[in-house]
C-alpha cells in the first residue's frame, strides 16, 4: 500500500494543471487495526456521482491509501478527522482545488466539551480538504443503497463546509447539523435556498441536476 502522500504525488505529476478538481482518496486502515475494511467501489462510485452531479466539478479517483499512524486514537481505537485532514490537505495534488478523503474505518473529533466525538465526516471550513466515513451511515439503514445515499450526502455536506458553508438551521438542508444522528440525513435531499444564494454569491451557482437520491 502506497503512503497518502507517495499515492498523491504520482498521480499529480501525470496529469496536466485543471481548476476546479477534486482528488478523491480512499483510506483504508492496516490490516492490524480493528474493523479493518476498504471502503467499497460502489461507496466510492456513488460519491464520486453524487459530487459531480451536485457541484459540477472533476472528481478524480486517486489510487487507495493507507491511513495515517498518526491519526489512529488508541483510547477509543478509532481515526481522529482532522488528523487526517492534515495529511490530506498537505498531500493535496497542485492540480486539485480539493481533496477527499473516504474510509470505512471509525473516525471521529472533538466537539464542544466532549473530547472524542464520533462523526460521519469532517470538513475545513473555508479550507481545502474533508474526509468522510461510511461507518455510522450503515448504522440501522435498511440495506446498503440506503447507507450509500446517507454516504453521499454526507459527501455533498463537507464539501460544502470546504466551500465556506457553515451548519444551517434549516431543516432538511443537506448543511444541516446532524448532532451526532445518522438519522437526520434521511429528511435531507438538497441545499436550501439560503446555502444555494450563499454558494452563488461566492462565485458558485450549482448546477440545476436532480441528485442522485
Amino acid at each position: 500500500m502506497r503512503s497518502l502522500v507517495a499515492a498523491i504525488a504520482l498521480v499529480a505529476s501525470m496529469s496536466a494543471a485543471r481548476a476546479e478538481v477534486i482528488a478523491l482518496v480512499p483510506m483504508v486502515p492496516p490490516k492490524d487495526r480493528p474493523r479493518a475494511e476498504a471502503i467499497s467501489d460502489e461507496d466510492v462510485a456513488f460519491v464520486r456521482q453524487a459530487l459531480t452531479l451536485f457541484y459540477g466539478v472533476e472528481v478524480r479517483l486517486l489510487p487507495s491509501v493507507t491511513l495515517p499512524a498518526a491519526a489512529w486514537y488508541p483510547p477509543r481505537r478509532r481515526w481522529r478527522a482532522e488528523k487526517l485532514l492534515d495529511a490530506l490537505a498537505a498531500a493535496r495534488p497542485a492540480d486539485a482545488r480539493f481533496v477527499l478523503g473516504l474510509t470505512a474505518a471509525d473516525i471521529s473529533t472533538t466537539k464542544g466539551t466532549i473530547v472524542d466525538w464520533g462523526v460521519m465526516g469532517l470538513g475545513s471550513i473555508d479550507g481545502t480538504a474533508g474526509v468522510i466515513s461510511s461507518f455510522r451511515s450503515r448504522k440501522g439503514a435498511r440495506d446498503a443503497r440506503h447507507a450509500r445515499e446517507r454516504l453521499g450526502k454526507v459527501a455533498v455536506h463537507e464539501l460544502g463546509h470546504v466551500l465556506g458553508l457553515e451548519h444551517c438551521p434549516t431543516r432538511g438542508c443537506l448543511m444541516e447539523d446532524a448532532e451526532g444522528k445518522v438519522a437526520t440525513t434521511d429528511r435531507e435531499h438538497d441545499l436550501c435556498p439560503r446555502c444555494r444564494a450563499l454558494l452563488r454569491a461566492r462565485g458558485r451557482p450549482l448546477p440545476d441536476v436532480t441528485p442522485p437520491w
